[in-house]
């Protein structure tokens, strides 16, 4: 991940204009500037992007720039996308800048966008980060940026691991090393141990692999400060079971884990910022696979919180596993719990890949969240757990159905199932997250995506300052 340049030195300035004051930016521009902007077009569109060269001369090396604009549209057009400044970060050559015509929220945004777009993942072919360097602006929080993209970055790399390497044998030790990287504690449980301690739905799901399921538990922070909970699906591929995927829709299943990786990378940011929080963290770690071991269609299976689950799609397993995993949480009564799962494809359909549906009975909780997504260019929308589709998750012969047929609402429906298996908690959320970005845009490359967190942190910083 690409941070801060180290020092100033050479810095040249990165002009940020929008379309209306374009003009009169020009007409006072030096020579080389206005020059550079008539050659290119430059007329402050969005995401225009133009470096001004320098009187000396370029090489291959160190390209001789005197500085850059870039173009930062109108309002309207800003509203269309977010992270606008993350264009420049990737666009602009090697050099060093600072950002001269943005303050307040919009400079604090537009650094964080640069910070973002630095992400590389180079585990398996040599990737190059940008070659252009931010120096730190003034006047803003730019060790809290940095924790922040540090968390995303998490978050991306555990997504973008394909399954090989990133089964719940690796995501048990990913998780460890977070844990360990601020003195948490983290304990495991295991295989056949967790039938010992009742966790039954996360051992079904997960007996078919060849890796153990298991359930991660990490604690951190003060006893006396307020608990705050995090619970995140980590399917670390997902066949569909019984009822196989067809091939297409298994393609991206290395990101059924996008979860646990979100809120891992949220623990990042809460940890590294120390906020004032008894924090745990809890992923149940499997992979829905086919054996002789699968569960199947029609089995009734029981939950550590007593109700039976009557099993009509193995596809349908994310809900099961976070349903004991829950159960837990909110047996010491937290005062938070926000529960992550790259859950059903309904949410996609609903509101497509950038705007992550969130489920919560706390108005002041959802009004947070709405502003905060806001605030920080984390978009959410808020969608009600529906009490009168209730009966679609009660089947016949058991108390929950894990998949009602029919199709209608499944985004709702999942949520109501989860919103089962938490009673004590003063905050329940639930968030049917994506977690991957499918085309290349300002501030995202295309991969793993971390969704919700930012908003999520933003909420717990404020509410426990």
């Amino acid at each position: 991940m690409a941070g801060f340049a180290s020092d100033d030195t050479g810095a040249v300035p990165l002009w940020v204009i929008d379309q209306d004051g374009c003009a009169a930016f020009l007409d006072k521009a030096k020579p080389q500037v206005r020059a550079a902007a008539a050659a290119a077009g430059f007329e402050g569109r969005l995401g225009q992007c133009v470096a001004v060269p320098g009187s000396g001369e370029d090489d291959s090396d160190s390209p001789n720039v005197s500085g850059a604009l870039f173009g930062y549209g109108t309002a309207a057009s800003r509203a269309r996308d977010r992270l606008h400044l993350g264009a420049a970060a990737t666009a602009l050559p090697k050099g060093r800048y600072r950002i001269e015509g943005l303050d307040g929220d919009a400079l604090t945004q537009a650094t964080l966008a640069w910070l973002l777009a630095g992400y590389t993942f180079a585990r398996y072919k040599d990737r190059s980060a940008p070659g252009a360097e931010l120096v730190p602006p003034p006047g803003i929080d730019t060790a809290l940026l940095e924790t922040l993209a540090a968390g995303e970055a998490l978050t991306r790399d555990l997504i973008n691991t394909p399954a090989n390497d990133m089964g719940p044998d690796a995501l048990d030790l990913a998780f460890a090393d977070l844990g360990e990287s601020f003195g948490a504690d983290v304990s495991v449980i295991a295989g056949d141990g967790l039938l010992d301690l009742n966790f039954p739905l996360i051992h079904t799901v997960g007996r078919a692999s060849d890796q153990s399921p298991r359930l991660l538990d990490m604690t951190w922070g003060d006893l006396d400060h307020p608990k705050v909970t995090l619970v995140g699906k980590g399917v670390c591929f997902d066949t569909g079971g019984l009822n196989l995927k067809p091939g297409g829709s298994m393609g991206l299943m290395k990101k059924d884990m996008g979860g646990a990786a979100t809120v891992m990378g949220l623990a990042h940011m809460i940890m590294a910022a120390g906020l004032p929080v008894r924090l745990r963290v809890l992923v149940p770690a499997v992979e829905n696979s086919v054996s002789a071991g699968a569960f199947r269609p029609g089995d009734v299976l029981a939950s550590r919180k007593g109700l039976s689950v009557e099993i009509n799609n193995t596809d349908a397993e994310g809900r099961l596993v976070l349903a004991d995993a829950l159960a837990l949480a909110d047996e010491e009564t937290p005062d938070m719990i926000l529960c992550m799962a790259t859950l059903t494809g309904a949410a996609r359909v609903a509101l497509g890949p950038d705007v992550m549906p969130f489920y919560t009975g706390d108005d002041a909780l959802a009004d947070a969240l709405t502003r905060a997504g806001q605030q920080v260019e984390d978009p959410l929308w808020r969608m009600p757990f529906w009490d009168p589709y209730e009966p679609m998750i009660e089947p016949d012969i058991a108390d929950l159905d894990n998949a009602p047929k029919g199709g209608f609402a499944g985004s709702i429906t999942a949520a109501l199932f989860l919103r089962r298996f938490v009673e004590n908690a003063q905050s329940f959320a639930h968030f049917d997250i994506y977690g991957w970005t499918a085309a290349t845009k300002p501030g995202r490359p295309k991969g793993g995506a971390a969704m919700a967190a930012r908003a999520a942190f933003q909420v717990i910083a404020d509410r426990y300052r």
